[in-house]
């Protein structure tokens, strides 16, 4: 059996804090919400559109940072992403009314854009094909722990001291990782004192490039692939579920079924905790169906579209006051995303032409994934404007987009390999995709 550094678990490790900060940081608004509607006197339609900012710039950035990220690497990168939001969540603790909030929720983006790219990134520098969805899967348990490490933390922040105190503390705890980050992050191939014979192998194993590494490839005709379009809209459909869990899920425990913070803390984090081995069992599974000799398409589609069918129950809460009930069903909600999630952020570095375009295709995936936060966070605001607090219509159109991505992946998605752009397609030195998958 092929060995290699024992080190890239420490690697991937720091990818799931990144992670985890990185959604501490984004949820801590969802949790204070109703905090800071009273303390400003915001409107729930107000308020939708504060929590929803934050989509548009992390959306529309995804695409440069991901182009950055290729550029500077994973370490730079990384530490410019992670110590930019945090400054910013910092920031949002000054907020006085709709409009500064507004604008360091926009202004927080911007950073956020940076992370899963970068940690994808990570994946393909350090872990061999066959252990890429694992490793996906540990880094995308970050999102799993921060929510639900989210609730209890803010929760008593605000409760011990007030809100504007939860965004300093969870600010600084992304500057914390910055500086570790930078201390003890190199690729593979500049790290010293790794084994030679354990190096290579990785190297050797990381996967096939379909284009010279100093090849330049066309952005654009990356959207010419079948396969890019089902992983855009298989990322839609499966984050437009997730965000009501990063933005109103909160607001929904309270408003609908009358939780106190304390109970928002604890009874309130079981969703969340529930993903994290949904994440695990995710990419284990996937790379097990792998190493049994199933084709890589096989591996990752079965549990990409598992995964969507299984959070589609997100809709039958639309149907119960049972609170046990209730939790039952985003649990099983959140650890089917999950699932589906480490499967999804293996595939950049699946059908990447060269190592330069996994981040780049990270970021259109995450592009196409976070405009979904937009619709989300906008869409609930006002479905509870006009229905007088009612979350019926949300979780219902929730549940049926699931089923929607569990069909993208099934009938949409092509077959997962690197990208085949023939070089006889190149037109001044930059290679345009045209390829019918």
């Amino acid at each position: 059996m092929r060995r290699y550094p024992r080190v890239r678990w420490l690697m991937i490790a720091f990818c799931f804090f990144a992670i985890a900060i990185n959604y501490i940081d984004r949820i801590n608004l969802a949790i204070a919400a109703p905090h800071i509607k009273k303390d400003l006197g915001l409107d729930d339609t107000s308020m939708g559109l504060i929590l929803g900012a934050f989509f548009w710039t992390y959306a529309l950035m995804q695409i440069p940072a991901g182009r950055l990220l290729d550029r500077l690497g994973a370490r730079a990168g990384l530490a410019i992403a992670v110590g930019w939001w945090s400054l910013f969540t910092v920031v949002t603790a000054f907020g006085r009314g709709f409009g500064s909030l507004f604008a360091s929720r926009l202004l927080l983006g911007i950073g956020e854009s940076g992370g899963n790219p970068g940690c994808a990134k990570v994946v393909y520098s350090w872990f061999a094909k066959k252990e890429r969805a694992t490793a996906s899967g540990i880094f995308d348990a970050g999102p799993r722990a921060g929510s639900a490490i989210a609730l209890p933390l803010v929760a008593w922040l605000i409760s011990t001291w007030d809100w504007e105190t939860s965004f300093v503390v969870t600010g600084a705890l992304g500057l914390a990782w910055v500086a570790i980050w930078l201390l003890f992050y190199r690729e593979p191939e500049a790290m010293k004192g790794l084994n030679p014979e354990q190096r290579e192998n990785l190297l050797a194993d990381r996967g096939v490039q379909t284009v010279d590494k100093n090849e330049k490839v066309n952005i654009a005709g990356l959207f010419r692939f079948r396969t890019v379009w089902g992983m855009m809209i298989g990322f839609f459909c499966m984050n437009f579920a997730t965000y009501f869990f990063v933005t109103w899920f909160p607001t929904y425990l309270t408003m609908a079924h009358g939780f106190s913070l304390k109970e928002l803390g604890t009874i309130g984090a079981i969703p969340a905790l529930m993903g994290i081995p949904g994440s695990l069992l995710g990419g284990i599974t996937s790379d097990w169906l792998y190493r049994k000799g199933f084709s890589l398409t096989t591996a990752r589609k079965s549990c990409l579209i598992a995964g969507m069918l299984l959070s589609s129950v997100i809709a039958f809460a639309a149907f119960t006051s049972s609170v046990t009930v209730i939790l039952t069903l985003f649990s099983l909600t959140y650890a089917g995303l999950a699932f589906t999630a480490a499967n999804i952020w293996t595939l950049p570095a699946d059908v990447a032409p060269n190592s330069g375009y996994v981040g780049t295709l990270g970021g259109i995936q995450n592009f196409a994934g976070n405009l979904a936060g937009i619709v989300t966070a906008s869409f609930t605001g006002l479905m509870l404007t006009l229905s007088h607090g009612s979350f019926v219509v949300p979780l219902l159109v929730a549940g049926g987009i699931c089923l929607v991505g569990a069909l993208n992946f099934m009938f949409v998605m092509g077959k997962i390999e690197p990208l085949a752009i023939e070089k006889n397609q190149q037109v001044s030195g930059v290679i345009a995709a045209d390829h019918k998958a």
